[in-house]
């Protein structure tokens, strides 16, 4: 199994101390943890594209560039590319630029993306993202493949006989189609026989399970052998301790500030306490022994061969942060790997 940390760069206050991080601060966090996850031994780092408060990820190629220069083994991931709202020919030359300054460590999670607010700031309408997703998708993956591209669609001006410059070191890039709970991107993940990641963060696992069985289903049919399926999966929170009890009181404040930002945002949450949380939701809240039980129950439902953690230090001290990922990597990590199968991972 391969670990990957993301981070969607929330801001927002310290679930504990409740200062809120300057911007400037906390994008800096974001490069440490980065650093950090590379030490530790982790596979790869995300981070996400979100256009609305309260996240500061607008700019992810920007960031990840800035992690290419101060990393040189991890994976840099996006999470996701909401390719519904971006021109795939600026995306393109963005991604291609980065996937040579990191040396070819680029992966792209691509997505239709959340959120009405970031929708009304670039006119893409519930009615019409699907398709610039996959109108926008289409067009990127020939420019990543071909030198001289001729076009034409229905979101953006044709192209004939177009050069996009500069030529990406890896041809072609893995990219991955993250679903949450809508077909759209599973079908289209199946159709050009990519991967999926599921996001498996805000319900119990039942429908996350539900569509990835889809995925598989639509894989088969579109003519792929059914072994070269490859399942990502998200956790809605974590934090390792030696103790479940120790892992449960350093998180609970963590939680109930979650709690209040969906109300603050006005969204009703599926798992009101954190004993439930725990339970039934994907998130890593527990010993050692517990987490990687979890994993596995999980991966019986799911299949995956990757999945990512939380990056963010939320209500945790930098110690407790730390600590908690050493104790994955010496004490979980090695579970899983013996137990899951790893995928095909780019050196």
């Amino acid at each position: 199994m391969k670990f990957l940390l993301i981070t969607l760069i929330t801001h927002v206050p310290d679930a504990v101390t409740g200062v809120l991080t300057p911007t400037h601060e906390r994008l800096r966090e974001v490069v440490a943890t980065a650093e950090l996850a590379e030490e530790l031994g982790f596979d790869g780092y995300g981070v996400g594209e979100r256009h609305e408060r309260p996240f500061i990820s607008s700019s992810p190629p920007v960031v990840l560039s800035h992690i290419a220069a101060r990393t040189s083994r991890i994976r840099l991931f996006t999470a996701v590319t909401t390719l519904s709202l971006l021109d795939p020919v600026r995306a393109f030359e963005d991604y291609s630029t980065l996937d040579n300054l990191s040396g070819g460590r680029l992966e792209l999670i691509i997505g239709k993306g959340n959120g009405a607010a970031q929708r009304q700031l670039f006119h893409v309408t519930p009615d019409d993202q699907w398709d610039r997703n996959a109108e926008g998708y289409e067009l990127f993956r020939r420019l990543w493949r071909e030198d001289k591209v001729t076009w034409s669609g229905r979101f953006r001006p044709s192209l004939a006989d177009a050069e996009v410059w500069p030529r990406p070191l890896q041809r072609p890039i893995r990219v991955w189609h993250g679903s949450a709970t809508s077909r759209e991107s599973v079908d289209l993940a199946a159709r050009w026989g990519d991967p999926l990641f599921s996001a498996n963060v805000t319900n119990p696992v039942e429908p996350y399970a539900e569509l990835v069985r889809y995925y598989r289903e639509r894989w088969a049919h579109h003519g792929h052998d059914p072994a070269g399926a490859l399942v990502g999966a998200g956790t809605a929170g974590f934090h390792v301790a030696r103790t479940s009890q120790e892992a449960l009181e350093t998180y609970r404040p963590i939680f109930e500030s979650r709690l209040a930002l969906q109300t603050r945002l006005g969204l009703e949450p599926v798992f009101t306490t954190l004993e439930d949380f725990a339970e039934r939701s994907s998130a890593l809240v527990g010993s050692p022994a517990q987490v990687a039980d979890k994993v596995l129950r999980y991966r019986k439902e799911l299949g995956h061969q990757v999945m990512h953690l939380h990056a963010d230090r939320d209500g945790l001290s930098a110690r407790q942060h730390r600590d908690a990922l050493e104790l994955f990597q010496s004490d979980v990590a090695p579970v899983l790997r013996r137990e899951i199968p790893a995928p095909p991972w780019p050196d």
